[in-house]
């Protein structure tokens, strides 16, 4: 299996607070990395606000167009969490409390503290199946190719771990960064004219992750290039690099 072959994934952050800028989505940024140790390809990243039909909406464009989808936010006890009555939603069925997602949960706390708004937690669309939270307790959930978890970002990884082993898996991303003492606009041309040079002519599959214009300690221009490929790739300076 190549890198075009592998199986793809959208991300899906919910929250206003997001959107406002009062909380900084670092959620993304490791489900690309997590899945890249994975062999899966990120294709896509949306965020949207608390609003159930936005929500509804993004939920079916993705899952419909991606192997999995994961879904970050809204599965909290405040009255705005509305994500697992949209994940409802969006695949026509019923949702209620989950006998296994109540004891959970209740377990945590006095009978006379599990109130009602605690008790929200444990409100599962039918037919999904709870993704361990090893945290705080409350699960998430996976519906068919759609993975329900916290946004709380020490909880959503504690469940990714947990999703993980459900994963088809394909050839896992490995990276290596170039330094070199020369202005990004003097490389450009170059790559578009001979991507293939980028590869040093040993025939595997290499491609441009990225590349950023920095200032040298010593003054001048420099241009770091980070290129990605499929499993058995070196630095340049013949170490592998894990893509995390």
């Amino acid at each position: 299996m190549d890198r075009a072959e592998a199986p793809t994934a959208a991300m899906l952050a919910i929250g206003d607070e997001i959107l406002s800028g009062r909380t900084q989505d670092t959620n993304t940024n490791y489900v690309a990395r997590f899945l890249a140790t994975l062999g899966i390809n990120l294709r896509e990243a949306r965020v949207v606000p608390d609003v159930e039909m936005e929500i509804v909406a993004a939920v079916n464009a993705l899952r419909t167009r991606y192997g999995y989808v994961f879904v970050t936010g809204g599965i909290g006890p405040t009255h705005d969490d509305i994500t697992a009555d949209a994940i409802a939603k969006a695949f026509n069925v019923s949702i209620d409390h989950h006998p296994e997602a109540l004891a959970l949960i209740g377990a945590r706390y006095e009978p006379e503290e599990f109130n009602e708004m605690r008790r929200r937690m444990a409100r599962i669309p039918a037919g999904a199946a709870l993704i361990r939270n090893s945290v705080s307790a409350a699960p998430g959930f996976q519906l068919e190719n759609v993975f329900v978890m916290a946004g709380v970002p020490m909880i959503m990884r504690a469940m990714l771990e947990d999703v993980a082993p459900q994963l088809k898996k394909g050839p896992p991303v490995h990276t290596s960064v170039i330094t070199a003492p020369v202005a990004e606009g003097r490389i450009a041309a170059a790559l578009v004219e001979n991507p293939a040079a980028l590869s040093e002519g040993r025939g595997r599959e290499l491609f441009l992750l990225s590349r950023g214009r920095f200032w040298g300690a010593a003054g001048g221009p420099r241009t770091r290039f980070r290129t990605g490929g499929c499993r058995g790739d070196r630095d340049r300076k013949g170490r592998a690099q894990p893509g995390f």
